[in-house]
């Protein structure tokens, strides 16, 4: 099977970027980049087109004159793939519903459909269909509908992600989930040891027991610092905000019953708009969050790992209206997290189904009380549903088998 792979990897970096980009490493690279005479892994060549149109993370989403040039500049080189290698299937990942990047879509799919027999779309990004038919106009409706609907094969991260697919006509949808290298190869021996030991530490701590120098060291030298952390784009949807006012709360309220713990909060991800930025330090400089917030900007993998490693809580508030699959949660329960979160999109298809940190969206008070419940738990147990559903190794598997389904019934055919 050759697959023209019309998507772009990082940066800027996301988790469609990097997602893309795993797929291409687990199925050989760009095949124009390999060397000649290997072996295809599983059978797929995959050419990849790096559709970038923004270099920053502020500038995704928005119009501008030379990104139509690109478009037009990607889609010969997707139609020259075509003929020189002679690929049939069309791999993309439709956007969001933001106009500017419908209409870059509606350019890509007008120019490349007549060339391609199949089309696959992945949907890395939901709610299309929703915002067509709540603030799209007929035209943008039936327009979309022609230039996306109908492709071979529409695949879902969730079952809650399938409606657009459904809504497409996809004429035939695969549910694939997620999955990522595993950022804690060594969690039982270096990183369950030390979880375990900072939530006995709390429970001694809350029981009004003293700790030795030796419980104290095991837990890191400051079991009464509950460390929460914010993995995402620093935006209010994604629940920067809602985080902030929590964990001013739960401090006021563990300081009011005399509890010894306190929560402290490191916030990693880019900030897309200039003015929530200016209004996230002036909040964090208040006297109830001052001291106990810390910055970190973007994290890279090493970073981003260690800070998983060195957490004790993920706190995801989310109510994005893209939001698709929730992947840090998926790298929280890798690395044993607790995690507090909200039932918005896919989560609560990540988690077990008596879970108990789920919270309403647009909360603080509620997730304040989750964060205070989540001190006397450790998130280590979650690690098996890592394991058992979100490793890269299953969802590369899961994908082949998907593409490959579609060139075996394009066979018969």
């Amino acid at each position: 099977m050759k697959l023209l792979v019309f998507a772009h990897t990082p940066p800027p970096h996301h988790g469609q970027s990097y997602m893309v980009k795993l797929m291409l490493d687990g199925l050989g690279g760009d095949r124009r980049h390999t060397p000649s005479g290997t072996p295809p892994p599983a059978g797929i060549e995959c050419y990849h087109v790096n559709c970038r149109y923004s270099d920053t993370f502020e500038d995704i989403g928005s119009f501008r004159v030379e990104k139509m040039w690109l478009v037009v500049r990607y889609c010969l080189e997707a139609i020259w793939c075509r003929f020189r290698f002679g690929v049939r299937v069309f791999y993309y990942v439709p956007a969001p519903g933001k106009r500017a990047a419908l209409y870059r879509d509606w350019a890509v799919m007008l120019i490349c459909r007549p060339f391609f027999r199949d089309f696959i779309h992945h949907w890395h990004a939901v709610g299309l269909g929703d915002w067509l038919r709540s603030e799209g106009t007929w035209f943008e409706r039936w327009v979309t509908h022609r230039l996306l609907g109908h492709c071979s094969l529409g695949i879902s991260l969730a079952i809650p992600s399938m409606r657009d697919a459904l809504w497409f006509r996809s004429r035939r949808v695969e549910i694939v989930p997620n999955g990522i290298p595993d950022p804690c190869v060594d969690f039982e021996e270096a990183v369950l040891p030390r979880r375990r030991a900072r939530v006995q530490a709390r429970h001694r701590l809350l029981a009004g027991q003293s700790l030795s120098e030796t419980e104290r060291t095991a837990a890191d030298g400051d079991p009464e610092i509950f460390r929460v952390l914010y993995l995402a784009h620093c935006t209010r949807e994604k629940g920067l905000f809602d985080t902030l006012e929590a964990v001013a709360v739960a401090n006021a309220k563990l300081f009011h019953e005399g509890s010894p713990l306190r929560c402290h909060l490191i916030v990693a991800g880019a900030f897309l708009d200039p003015r929530e930025e200016v209004e996230f330090q002036r909040r964090i400089a208040e006297p109830d969050l001052m001291g106990t917030v810390r910055y970190a900007g973007f994290a890279g993998t090493a970073e981003k790992n260690a800070l998983l490693r060195q957490s004790d809580c993920l706190c995801f508030p989310t109510f994005y209206h893209a939001e698709s699959f929730g992947l840090v949660v998926v790298e929280a329960i890798a690395a044993g997290l607790s995690v507090v979160t909200t039932r918005w999109r896919a989560l609560p298809d990540l988690l077990p189904a008596d879970f108990p940190g789920f919270v309403p969206v647009m909360n603080p008070p509620a997730l304040a009380q989750a964060l205070i419940d989540a001190l006397q738990r450790d998130g280590s147990e979650l690690r098996a549903e890592f394991l058992a559903h979100f490793t890269e190794g299953g969802h590369l598997t899961q994908l082949k088998q998907a593409f490959l389904s579609l060139a075996a019934s394009a066979s018969a055919a």
